[in-house]
């Protein structure tokens, strides 16, 4: 299943842990939003999942893994991390914080290790595709090998 067309930090740190996975170049499709990038992909949105960065109250920054077709609820992502509000940090802040550019953010291979939550409608899936750290690049993995690369946690927190 391995397909290694792109390099990125995403893709060096699959590699590295030995995972399987595919990577889906949709480079000169056009497509920018979420639902877009799941159409040029021809998959379901319901399997192509987007990054989101918050901070919280306390300062504390929190990485979010959501379907494209879905909203985060900043209420549901609060609880989630134990904070009385969250909201997206300003896209200035992503490239500093992240290593990674608005549209190309992946939760695998950021600059620092942030608190993730994914949301648990991804438990339910056998693979998920999420960014490879590029504009115009997906990755394709499976479920059950996300703990060997991402410390995070399952917990629902889309509208």
């Amino acid at each position: 299943m391995m397909k290694k067309t792109v390099t990125t930090n995403v893709t060096r740190l699959l590699a590295a842990k030995k995972i399987d996975f595919t990577v889906h170049d949709y480079v000169d499709s056009g497509a920018v939003a979420g639902q877009d990038v799941a159409a040029a992909l021809g998959e379901n949105p319901d399997d192509v999942f987007k990054t989101l960065v918050t901070v919280g109250k306390s300062g504390g920054h929190y990485v979010f893994v959501v379907p494209v077709a879905k909203e985060l609820d900043l209420k549901k992502a609060a609880r989630a991390v134990g904070e009385k509000h969250v909201e997206m940090i300003k896209s200035r802040d992503l490239l500093p914080l992240t290593g990674y550019v608005h549209g190309g953010c992946s939760p695998i291979g950021m600059k620092k290790e942030l608190p993730t939550v994914i949301d648990a409608s991804a438990a339910d899936r056998e693979r998920i595709f999420f960014s490879g750290g590029k504009i115009g690049c997906q990755v394709e993995l499976r479920v059950c090998d996300l703990p060997a690369v991402l410390n995070f946690r399952f917990e629902y927190v889309t509208d």
